[in-house]
């Protein structure tokens, strides 16, 4: 066998070794990070009763063929480690983060594995637009690694769909967001609103993000809420109090400040639920074990997610996530 037919070999990593030094450098940066600023590391559950309503997102679940006592057999992977995160918060225990691996079913190719690792925090007393300057800061400690650095923007949502496509993404019409795709073709059949926004921002917006800028996007249409709080604009208009940070047209982290109201938040799962019956998709069970979280009383905070793999891709400039990953999913 030849020396390349070997080095191509599916038993061999899908990275090379100077990722992968690369990827163990930046832990260790992460977790020095949050040590100076006393942000306690924690593990929490990968299996869980209860799974991710959103309706973009499909959560792989499994069978346990153990004792039980009455509990659910069916447990879900988390796709993220936010609702038990929240619940030690809830319980008092401060400022946390954790960096370990999270599932999402259907999500594989160039960027997406259906496993990756994600690092997320949570910090007592902050708003997101606090929180957008402690992501930006990390992440330019994480480009320092490969000789980079990035300046930060901060943008409102709805002015940057204003600077750059000419429309105001709060009150245009459907038609309006979908002739702004121009020679983008998409099939229109059972997209909504904010559907169209999303296809705009992935098909017109982030390709023009600039490689050494660090652009946190803020305040969102309320209808893309998720598990943030709300607000007014000043303009009439509500707004969800979260940031989407990118580097480049990848985008890093989604931060919220982070809804409190457990019936809120049970509500929004419901929708969620509905969303997702409406489809013929699988609906998991709620997280209700956060409900009664938040109802015991949430401390105000802001919380983002990272994905670190996203943050290698960007620190290597490149566009195939399996660059950075031991073994992808064709070779795990």
């Amino acid at each position: 066998m030849s020396s390349q037919a070997s080095a191509d070999a599916p038993w061999r990593p899908s990275a090379d070794f100077a990722a992968l030094r690369l990827r163990a450098r930046l832990n260790a940066v992460v977790r020095a990070y949050f040590a100076e600023r006393a942000v306690t590391e924690v593990e929490t559950p990968v299996l869980s009763v209860a799974g991710n309503t959103d309706p973009n997102i499909a959560s792989f679940s499994l069978q346990f063929s153990g004792r039980t006592d009455g509990a659910p057999r069916t447990r879900w992977l988390r796709t993220s480690p936010e609702f038990p995160l929240k619940r030690l918060l809830a319980a008092g225990f401060g400022d946390c983060y954790e960096l370990g691996r999270v599932f999402r079913d259907g999500e594989a190719g160039g960027r997406h594995n259906p496993e990756f690792t994600m690092l997320e925090w949570y910090r007592l007393g902050w708003d997101h637009r606090r929180l957008i300057g402690e992501t930006a800061e990390l992440v330019r400690a994480a480009l320092a690694l490969v000789g980079r650095d990035a300046r930060l923007r901060e943008v409102a949502y709805r002015d940057l769909y204003r600077e750059r496509l000419g429309l105001d993404p709060f009150s245009a019409s459907e038609e309006t967001l979908r002739a702004a795709l121009g020679d983008v073709v998409i099939d229109p059949q059972g997209l909504n609103r904010d559907d169209w926004l999303d296809l705009l921002m992935t098909h017109r917006l982030q390709p023009q993000f600039g490689r050494d800028e660090l652009l946190a996007i803020h305040d969102y249409p309320a209808s893309q809420c998720a598990l943030a709080r709300l607000r007014d604009d000043g303009d009439g208009w509500p707004v969800a109090e979260r940031f989407e940070l990118y580097l480049g047209p990848l985008e890093l982290a989604n931060g919220y400040h982070e809804l409190a109201d457990a019936e809120e938040q049970g509500a929004r799962f419901d929708r969620d639920r509905a969303v997702r019956a409406q489809r013929g998709a699988l609906a998991p069970p709620r997280d209700e074990a956060l409900l009664n979280a938040l109802a015991a009383g949430f401390p105000g905070c802001a919380g983002v997610a990272m994905g670190i793999d996203r943050l290698l891709m960007a620190m290597l400039d490149s566009e195939r996530i399996s660059a950075v990953l031991a073994f992808d999913f064709t070779r795990a």
